[in-house]
């Protein structure tokens, strides 16, 4: 690449993906020499950006933090995608960081593509985002810290409250974190036990990270993180079985996939097999379906949910009253 500028955009564009880059990797995707290529590095560091290098047969090029943040390179779907997260934060289960959120959300419209805007705004305009419930929300930092380490293979030490109320200690390689309900999980191989296990992140504290990276372990039985969680959740947290009395086709276009996942029974209805949550929040959920249903498990919910068919009716007995009259 003969332009200077456009190389050294472009290779900042690839130092900020979560990765150490050889050197040599550089400058063939760059089609420049290795020389050139510490050139333009020692020129982004002039510019303000923490770009380290480790020397050796496996060493390599990758951004660093800093005293203060450098402009970031974003691609029009990043963009979009950070714009409308951010949008969406201040009614997440995330505590800390709903005027933070509008915060950076300002400063990155005054910035965005007209085109970008226009498409960011569409959205935002067309979408409602309901407040979550009262209950415990995951500490924003919390999850910065371990998606970062997530990101990089990073052995985390933290303190972790059981349901219970007692305090353990873990070293654990995290693997993914999972949005479930209202809830955040931490996925992650716990080495003092040998095993993987699934955190709530509500209930971490005391976040350590090691500086000691490890090879990336997969799960057992070679199943997605989805599906672990969902087989692996604590005996706190519920799942019910749904009757939906409408043809599986009928229900896969109106029933969000947050809600769970369908099979078929005949040609007039289907099952909905809910995705774990504790019992109030999966009753509320349950409410939400816009599709006739019967409870078929667990037999627990059912309190949960006549406790808000009572409330439902209470709320309109004077109107029903009236109409009888």
């Amino acid at each position: 690449m003969r332009d200077p500028s456009g190389r050294l955009l472009q290779l900042l564009s690839l130092l900020q993906t979560p990765r150490e880059w050889p050197g040599v990797e550089l400058a063939d995707r760059l089609g420049v020499t290795p020389r050139t290529i510490r050139r333009d590095v020692d020129r982004l560091r002039e510019l303000g950006y923490p770009v380290h290098a480790t020397q050796g047969n496996v060493g390599g090029y990758r951004l660093t933090a800093g005293a203060a943040m450098p402009p970031l390179l974003l691609d029009d779907d990043e963009a979009i995608a950070i714009a409308i997260g951010l949008r969406t934060a201040a009614t997440a289960a995330v505590t800390g960081i709903e005027e933070t959120s509008l915060r950076a959300l300002a400063k990155l419209e005054q910035v965005l593509p007209v085109r970008l805007r226009h498409r960011v705004t569409a959205l935002s305009d067309a979408a409602v985002v309901l407040p979550p419930r009262d209950g415990p929300a995951a500490d924003a930092d919390t999850l910065a810290a371990f998606a970062a380490a997530c990101a990089t293979h990073e052995k985390v030490r933290f303190a972790y409250t059981k349901a219970h109320g007692e305090m353990t200690r873990r070293l654990v390689e995290p693997r993914q974190l999972v949005a479930s309900g209202h809830l955040w999980y931490l996925v992650a191989y716990d080495e003092d036990r040998a095993a993987w296990r699934s955190f709530r992140v509500d209930r971490i504290s005391e976040v350590h990270r090691t500086g000691v990276r490890v090879p990336g372990r997969e799960l057992p039985g070679g199943v997605d993180t989805r599906t672990w969680v969902t087989q692996a959740m604590p005996p706190r947290d519920v799942r019910a079985r749904l009757l939906l009395h409408v043809p599986i086709e009928q229900a896969a276009e109106i029933v969000p996939a947050w809600q769970g996942t369908l099979e078929p029974v005949d040609q007039r209805s289907c099952r909905l097999h809910t995705h774990p949550d504790s019992p109030q929040y999966l009753a509320y959920r349950i409410t939400l379906l816009t599709v006739d249903y019967t409870l078929l498990d667990p037999p627990e919910l059912a309190g949960y949910l006549r406790a808000i068919a009572g409330r439902a009716g209470r709320a309109i007995r004077a109107f029903t009253d009236t109409s009888q009259a």
